[in-house]
């Protein structure tokens, strides 16, 4: 196989690897990754796969820039605002990778149309500020069979986990329902340190690229939990739930549900 000195240059921290070396980053270039949300998590996540090689990356997000969101949102900058966020986005990663092929939707993901979008990908971050998209994501992956990491943050908490249809737990195996409206506060109503989404975003975009690589330990059956204030993280071991509406022995969700909720928050009710 010949790789050309640029491609050998740019990924040369990847290769000299013995767990990736140039037959792992063409695993990575040939990968096709979605990040839905290019918010708080997903910028972290996307910014981070195109810079290690990830050759195809969609990216999906119906809003626009804010200012608000500056405080977190690293791939958008203030002369972006009123921008659709896919847009500014991708100008950023093709920038920093111009081999990566970003393919942008900007539209929210929903029923309708998420089978026919992550058709094509090999893994699904789930980088959503919402119960409504969050639990589409969990029960369209597992109908399509299609691993995706999970991550969630609020305040000063987050989480992640990476769930593979067949091999452990899915997200409903933990939080069954979305909570009732009202019962979780907003990021807008409660509030997010901002470098927390880079923590937990580098953690998802980790995920993504043992997952490619085949190497080491995926957190399947294990949601790992973050505390900023304590700078602690703990392991919650979690198994698949025979009882799961979506994944269990004899599920009773078969069609996929649009929940209308608002939120950017994580569950509570471990």
């Amino acid at each position: 196989m010949n790789f050309s000195e640029e491609w050998v240059h740019r990924y040369s921290r990847h290769i000299i690897l013995p767990e990736v070396g140039g037959e792992g980053q063409m695993k990575i270039n040939n990968a096709k990754v979605l990040v839905i949300g290019t918010g708080g998590l997903g910028s972290p996540v996307a910014f981070y796969l195109a810079a290690a090689g990830v050759g195809n990356l969609g990216i999906i997000d119906d809003d626009v820039v804010d200012l608000s969101n500056l405080q977190r949102q690293i791939l958008h900058s203030t002369k972006d605002i009123g921008r659709p966020k896919v847009d500014s986005a991708r100008e950023k990663l093709v920038a920093l990778n111009p081999d990566c092929n970003v393919v942008t939707y900007h539209e929210r993901l929903m029923a309708h149309n998420i089978m026919d979008i992550i058709r094509d990908y090999d893994i699904i971050v789930d980088g959503t500020d919402n119960f409504a998209t969050r639990f589409v994501t969990n029960d369209a992956c597992v109908m399509a069979g299609k691993p995706f990491v999970h991550g969630g943050i609020l305040r000063f908490a987050g989480q992640a986990l990476t769930v593979v249809p067949g091999a452990g737990p899915c997200f409903r195996c933990i939080f069954r329902e979305p909570p009732p409206p009202g019962s979780v506060p907003t990021c807008s109503e409660a509030g997010v340190l901002g470098v927390l989404a880079g923590t937990i975003g580098l953690i998802q975009a980790t995920e993504v690229l043992k997952y490619i690589l085949g190497i080491g330990e995926l957190l399947i059956g294990r949601l790992l939990t973050y505390d900023a204030l304590e700078m602690s993280f703990r392991e919650v071991q979690v198994k698949k739930n025979p009882a799961c509406p979506v994944c269990g022995e004899n599920p009773t969700i078969k069609e996929l549900i649009d929940y209308e909720l608002p939120g950017c928050a994580i569950p509570t009710d471990k």
